[in-house]
């Protein structure tokens, strides 16, 4: 499938030809995916994996749990410190401009994510496409700056939502309240037990709620832009066009150029959790075409609604010195524009939006997990590879997972520093998980060397690769960059202390113990002859993998 025609499958690719693999380590070199049809478990099994999850995602399921981690409520108000450091134009020609490289990331994601559909996603991609010697190094750092964006995101969801529930409820109930911290992590914990719940449940159910969750949380969306729009409109009109498109405010001491690009930094955050249709094709039907749709409608989607978002609050936005000094920008801005009731109005559906970002992204977060359990990267992996017989979902790794984010909430107490520093890595870990394999793609590996799956970029694939990773590359020393030139301890950006800090133990546990042990990803049906596939006729092959008992009956 091309990048301009989702619906038509391609017929170039009716066979691939598989790497070697080793059947006494289990170890996979890759075997790509077989284009004549579109078999998920055969798919699967040639990836080295037998089927694991129940595939009850349609399109518009696995786009729904994608959709629901951006939650662009909660992301576009939390980020709003970053998008307008430059002004209303940075709110609107920096979103824009950003967006397009963001996209070009997507693209060549749900290119690797159609020709290796598997829940360990870059991970898995890494190892394959890294040069000669350097594929487990490779899967290793894509794999745990991952897994650590995960947590740090699903940590901060938690977070946002429970200071959000709390500080409007104490604003609104209008009594004096004092908000302690251990209020906020108890709260955050009845939050956790929730979400774990649901996120056990099967993933026929949860494909239900997810779609249910999504229609409302788009008609929140709606309903806070026609809030916010009919509001304005009767109360103080709107801000002028010439005004908003070309008037620089610089919120930093860097020059105006520079603060442009650090307003690049709402979009990466707010659309970090574009791989999650990536890790959840083992429980998507026709995986190799509706999960890089899923990727690509996330982004799409997402990025222009954000983008609307932002052009709304830009014209309406009052005082705008008075919003960018506040600790709260979200909530001062809702209090110039609109009046009690209908602040409230939005407040709930920021609140809601919240409420399913976070239970997105526990999902994701547990099948990455699974997924490297599955390989053995994680302290103890057996147990946590266990899947749940009733439920057909990786409880263990829920369990975990929820465990690790209690352990982060614990920064909580030591001040709102080391809290920012927690939760400011998942973008820069998420983004450095990206352009890993799709950077060693569009530099290492050749058109004719890259077997291509259902959903390709054809000829273009290389060059936007390479423009979406020499985008990240710019953009990831800018999102450790404070705003101001001489910052105090409270006011420098902590983000890369609390990514290289648990990546440099990673990375020396690697070079002490992991790299003996380590190859990369490994196959649970080592036992599994895989021909070469260009050598047979297609009906062969067929029959073949069809036949073999680890996959029958899928």
């Amino acid at each position: 499938m091309s990048f301009t025609d989702f619906d038509t499958l391609s017929s170039s690719d009716s066979f691939s030809k598989p790497y070697n693999s080793s059947v006494e380590t289990g170890e996979i070199i890759f075997r790509p995916v077989y284009r004549d049809h579109v078999d998920d478990a055969e798919d699967l099994a040639r990836l080295g994996y037998k089927q694991s999850f129940h595939r009850g995602l349609s399109l518009f399921g696995v786009f729904s749990v994608s959709f629901s981690v951006l939650g662009l409520l909660p992301s576009v108000s939390a980020t709003l410190n970053f998008t307008m450091l430059s002004g209303t134009p940075g709110m609107l020609w920096g979103w824009l401009i950003a967006l397009l490289f963001v996209w070009c990331i997507a693209a060549s994601m749900a290119e690797l994510c159609s020709s290796m559909p598997t829940s360990g996603g870059l991970y898995y991609s890494a190892k394959v496409l890294a040069p000669k010697g350097w594929g487990p190094l490779a899967a290793w750092i894509t794999g745990w700056s991952n897994y650590i964006a995960q947590l740090s995101f699903f940590a901060s969801c938690v977070y946002s939502l429970s200071s959000t529930t709390i500080y409007a409820a104490a604003q609104y109930d209008g009594s004096d309240y004092e908000i302690k911290q251990h209020h906020i992590f108890f709260l955050s914990f009845f939050f956790i037990v929730v979400l774990a719940f649901m996120a056990s449940l099967p993933t026929r159910i949860i494909g239900r709620v997810n779609t249910v969750f999504t229609l409302l949380n788009l008609v929140s969306l709606f309903a806070v832009v026609l809030i916010i729009l009919i509001t304005a409109s009767l109360r103080h009109g709107f801000n002028n066009s010439k005004y908003v498109w070309s008037h620089f405010n610089n919120g930093t001491e860097w020059p105006q150029g520079f603060a442009m690009l650090m307003s690049f930094c709402g979009v990466i955050w707010s659309l970090a959790g574009l791989d999650t249709s990536y890790h959840l094709v083992e429980e998507c039907s026709s995986a190799s075409v509706n999960a890089p749709n899923g990727i690509i409608l996330t982004a799409v989607v997402g990025g222009l609604f954000g983008w609307i978002l932002h052009m709304v609050i830009a014209y309406t936005i009052i005082d705008f010195e008075n919003v960018v000094r506040s600790r709260n920008l979200w909530v001062v801005y809702l209090s110039q524009v609109l009046n009690r009731e209908p602040a409230k109005a939005v407040i709930a559906f920021t609140v809601f939006s919240n409420f399913v970002m976070a239970q997105g992204v526990l999902i994701t977060s547990s099948r990455i997990g699974f997924s490297y359990a599955r390989d053995g990267v994680l302290p103890f992996s057996k147990w946590m590879a266990q899947m749940n017989k009733h439920t057909t979902t990786p409880v263990n790794v829920i369990v975990v997972n929820c465990s690790i984010t209690v352990v982060i909430f614990l920064f909580f107490f030591v001040g709102q520093c080391a809290i920012d520093a927690v939760f400011a890595v998942s973008g820069i870990a998420a983004f450095v998980a990206f352009i890993i394999p799709i950077g060693m793609r569009a530099f290492f590996v050749k058109d004719n060397e890259f077997y291509r799956g259902a959903w390709h970029l054809g000829r273009y694939s290389r060059f936007i690769g390479a423009i979406g990773t020499v985008f990240v590359l710019i953009m990831i020393p800018i999102l450790c960059f404070p705003t101001e030139r001489h910052p105090s301890a409270l006011k420098m950006n902590w983000t890369c202390v609390g990514y290289c800090v648990p990546m440099g133990i990673i990375l020396l546990w690697y070079a002490t113990s992991a790299r003996h042990w380590f190859k990369g990803p490994k196959a649970d049906m080592p036992g599994l002859d895989f021909p070469r596939m260009s050598s047979f006729k297609s009906a062969d092959v067929q029959h073949e993998f069809s036949c073999h008992p680890a996959i029958k009956g899928y």
